[in-house]
C-alpha cells in the first residue's frame, strides 16, 4: 500500500516537475499562466492533465493543435513516480523518506536541464542542498558530510581546471612560435573549467544524502557511468561538453540503493 501511494504521489510531483523542467531556465513562472500547450498556447483543461494517462489516451499529441507532445513529459512523471515508489519501499512512509524521494526528484530535474542547457538553475541546486540536510535526522553531521564531499570536490575542480588550462596553453605556445603574428588573437591567460559550480552543489546534495563513505562510491560510479560518454565525445565530438549532474544522479541513486551491499563487499574482500 505504501509503494502505490507513493508511486501515485511520485506522478503528481512528476507532473510539477516537467513544469519546472520547461519554465525555470526560461525564467519564467511556475504558477502562472496555468498549463497549456507550448505550440498553440491553448489552456489544456483538467483531463489533459491527468499524469502519464493523459499523454496516453491523447496518443502523445496535443488536444487542439495535434502537434506531438515531448516523450519527456511521461517519462518524467513515470520516473519520478518510480523513484517515489522504491524509497517508500526502502524507507516506509517517513518524513525523511519523503525528503530522499523529494532530492532524487530535484537531481531528475537538475539532470534534463543540465542535458538541455549545460547549466543548471541555483534556485533549484540550493533548494536540493537545502533539502539534504534534513534527509536523516543528524542534521550536524550531513552538513558536515555535505561540507566535506563538496570542499573535496571543490578543490579537485581546482587542480584538474589548472591542469587543462596549462595544458592548453602549452599548445598554444607552441602554434604562435610558428606563428607569432597569431599572438593578438589568442587570450593572454587560458581558464578552462574542468567542473562546474553545480557540480559541486550536487556533490554537497550527495554527502548530505548518502554519507562520506557513500557519496565517495557515488562519485566512483558516477565517474565509471560517465566514462563510454566522455570517450564518445572525444572521439566524435572533441569540442562537445559533456554535463556531469545527470551521472553523478546515477552514482547517486544506485549508491542510495546498493551502497552498503558494495562496501561491505569492499571490507570482506579487502586484504
Amino acid at each position: 500500500m505504501v509503494v502505490v501511494f507513493g508511486f501515485i504521489l511520485g506522478l503528481l510531483i512528476g507532473s510539477f516537475l516537467n513544469v519546472v523542467i520547461l519554465r525555470l531556465p526560461q525564467n519564467e513562472s511556475i504558477v502562472y499562466p496555468a498549463s497549456h500547450c507550448p505550440k498553440c498556447k491553448e489552456p489544456l483543461k483538467w483531463w489533459h492533465n491527468i499524469p502519464l494517462l493523459s499523454w496516453i489516451v491523447l496518443r502523445g499529441r496535443c488536444y487542439y493543435c495535434k502537434e506531438p507532445i515531448s516523450v519527456q513529459y511521461p517519462l518524467v512523471e513515470l520516473t519520478t513516480a518510480l523513484l517515489f515508489a522504491i524509497v517508500f519501499y526502502k524507507e516506509d512512509f517517513t518524513l525523511q523518506a519523503f525528503v530522499i524521494a523529494a532530492l532524487f526528484s530535484l537531481l531528475l530535474a537538475l539532470s534534463i536541464i543540465d542535458l538541455y542547457y549545460k547549466a543548471v538553475p541555483d534556485s533549484l541546486n540550493l533548494l536540493a542542498a537545502l533539502l539534504a540536510l534534513f534527509s536523516s535526522n543528524d542534521y550536524l553531521q550531513n552538513l558536515q558530510n555535505a561540507t566535506i564531499v563538496a570542499g573535496a570536490l571543490a578543490m579537485l575542480r581546482f587542480f584538474v581546471s589548472y591542469y587543462v588550462s596549462k595544458k592548453e596553453q602549452l599548445r598554444l605556445n607552441k602554434e604562435l612560435k610558428k606563428a607569432p603574428w597569431l599572438k593578438a588573437y589568442y587570450p593572454k591567460f587560458i581558464m578552462i573549467e574542468a567542473m562546474g559550480e553545480g557540480d559541486i552543489i550536487v556533490g554537497f546534495v550527495m554527502g548530505g544524502l548518502l554519507g562520506l563513505k557513500r557519496a565517495i562510491l557515488a562519485l566512483f560510479l558516477a565517474a565509471l557511468i560517465a566514462l563510454p560518454a566522455s570517450i564518445y565525445n572525444r572521439i566524435y565530438r572533441s569540442d562537445a561538453q559533456l554535463p556531469f549532474i545527470p551521472f553523478l544522479a546515477l552514482g547517486a541513486f544506485f549508491s542510495y540503493l546498493f551502497g552498503s551491499t558494495i562496501l561491505e563487499w569492499i571490507n570482506a574482500n579487502s586484504f
